[in-house]
C-alpha cells in the first residue's frame, strides 16, 4: 500500500471506500474549486453517510414511480435485440441499413440476471479491443457493459447504458434517458447533466483504447441521447456534441493529482471515521466530525445544495463566516477577492482601506452604497 493510499484510508476509517460513478465523477465539474469535495471523493467517504449523522435535510430523491418509469423506457428500447435502438441510431447517425449484432453484458458468463462487475469489465474489454483491432466480427452494440477509469490513482468501475460501434471504426456512448424531447427541445440542465456523466463513459473508453495502443480518436466526441418523444413513451435518438463537457471533466480529473498538497495541508490526526458500534451505529461525536471537517477548505455555492449531500452544512458554515460565496456566485465574483460580507461592508464604508489589487472593486462598492443611501434618503 502507497503512502498516499494510507492516508486516504486513515481519513476514511473503518468504512470501506465508496466507489465512483458516473454520477459523482460530474458533480466534480459542478465545484471543481472546493477542497473539501476533493478530498472527500478521493478517499471514496460516504458523504452520504457523514450527512445522515450530522442530522442535514435529505436532498429530494426520485421517487419510485420514476425509477420504474426509466427501467421500463430503457427496457422498451433494448428489448427484441435492441431493434428499436438500431433503427434509432441508424437515423441519427446517417448509417446505411445492415446487419447488426447486439449483446448484453448483464448476464455474461453466469446464469444469473446481473453477472460481477470484475467479470461483465473484463467481457467489455475483450470485446471492445477485439472489435477495434478488427480479430473478431464487430459487436454493433453493447448492451449494460462494464468500463474503468483511473480516478485519483485508483480504478473504478463504470456503467453506460450502451457503446455503439460504427462499421467505419468509430465508438459512440449512447444513453438512455427517460425526461422528454419536447418539439425537440430536452430540458437544458436535465440533458447537460446527461451529457457530463456521459463523458467519464467516453474518458474510461479512450482509455481502454489507448492503453492497447489504439488512438483516442477512435472514440467520438457525439454522444447519442435516447428520450421519450413529446409526452409519448415513443422514443428518439439525438446527436449532442459533448467535446466540452469531456475536456472539463478530464481537466478536473487531473485536478485530482493535487491531492497530496491538499492532504499535507490537513492536520495528520484528521479522520472522517463514523466509528460505527457493535449494532453498526455512528459513535463519532458531532462535534467532532465537525471539526474535521472544518480542516478541510469548502467552496460552497448555492448551487451546492443539487449534488452534494453536504450543501446544508457547508451553507449554515458559511453563513456562520460571513462568507460572500454565501451570497451566490455573481456576488463573490463581482466582489473579487473579498472573501467575506463584513470585509466588503468595512471597505465600501472606509473603515478599512483597499489594497491596490481592490480599488476598482471598491470603487464599484462604494458607488453602489451612495446609490443605495440616495434611494433611502428619496423614500423619507
Amino acid at each position: 500500500m502507497s503512502s498516499l493510499d494510507a492516508r486516504l484510508g486513515a481519513l476514511r476509517g473503518s468504512a470501506p471506500p465508496l466507489p465512483h460513478t458516473a454520477r459523482t465523477l460530474a458533480a466534480l465539474t459542478a465545484n471543481p474549486s472546493c477542497d473539501r469535495r476533493s478530498i472527500l471523493d478521493a478517499a471514496g467517504i460516504d458523504k452520504d453517510a457523514l450527512a445522515t449523522h450530522l442530522g442535514l435535510p435529505r436532498p429530494l430523491r426520485k421517487s419510485q414511480l420514476a425509477l420504474d418509469y426509466g427501467i421500463a423506457f430503457e427496457r422498451q428500447v433494448t428489448d427484441q435485440g435492441a431493434a428499436a435502438l438500431v433503427t434509432l441510431l441508424r437515423q441519427a447517425l446517417g448509417l446505411a441499413p445492415s446487419a447488426a449484432t447486439y449483446k448484453d453484458v448483464n448476464s455474461v458468463g453466469s446464469d444469473n440476471d446481473r453477472s460481477p462487475l470484475g467479470l461483465r469489465h473484463a467481457y467489455t474489454s475483450t470485446r471492445i479491443l477485439s472489435t477495434a483491432h478488427g480479430r473478431a466480427r464487430p459487436c454493433n452494440l453493447l448492451d449494460h457493459p462494464v468500463l474503468s477509469l483511473t480516478v485519483a490513482g485508483r480504478q473504478t468501475y463504470l456503467e453506460p447504458d450502451v457503446i455503439a460501434f460504427h462499421d467505419e471504426g468509430a465508438f459512440f456512448v449512447v444513453e438512455v434517458k427517460s425526461f422528454p424531447v419536447i418539439h425537440g427541445r430536452p430540458d437544458p440542465m436535465k440533458a447537460a447533466a446527461a451529457l457530463t456523466q456521459a463523458a467519464s463513459y467516453v474518458l474510461a473508453l479512450r482509455e481502454l483504447l489507448t492503453g492497447d495502443g489504439l488512438p483516442a480518436e477512435r472514440v467520438s466526441d457525439t454522444v447519442i441521447l435516447v428520450n421519450p418523444l413529446n409526452f409519448t413513451r415513443r422514443p428518439t435518438a439525438t446527436p449532442y456534441n459533448a467535446a466540452k463537457q469531456i475536456r472539463h471533466l478530464s481537466r478536473h480529473l487531473g485536478r485530482l493529482e493535487r491531492l497530496p498538497a491538499l492532504l499535507d495541508d490537513l492536520p495528520t490526526d484528521t479522520t472522517f471515521d463514523l466509528k460505527p458500534g457493535s449494532d453498526g451505529r455512528p459513535t463519532r461525536p458531532h462535534g467532532e466530525l465537525t471539526a474535521a471537517l472544518a480542516t478541510t477548505q469548502p467552496h460552497y455555492t448555492p448551487a451546492c445544495r443539487h449534488h452534494c449531500e453536504l450543501a446544508p452544512h457547508c451553507r449554515t458554515e458559511a453563513r456562520n463566516q460571513g462568507r460572500t460565496g454565501f451570497l451566490g456566485p455573481t456576488v463573490r465574483d463581482d466582489l473579487a477577492g473579498i472573501d467575506t460580507i463584513a470585509t466588503a461592508l468595512a471597505l465600501s464604508d472606509g473603515h478599512l482601506n483597499p489594497s491596490q489589487d481592490q480599488k476598482d472593486t471598491v470603487r464599484a462598492l462604494r458607488h453602489a452604497q451612495r446609490i443605495h443611501t440616495d434611494l433611502q434618503k428619496g423614500s423619507t
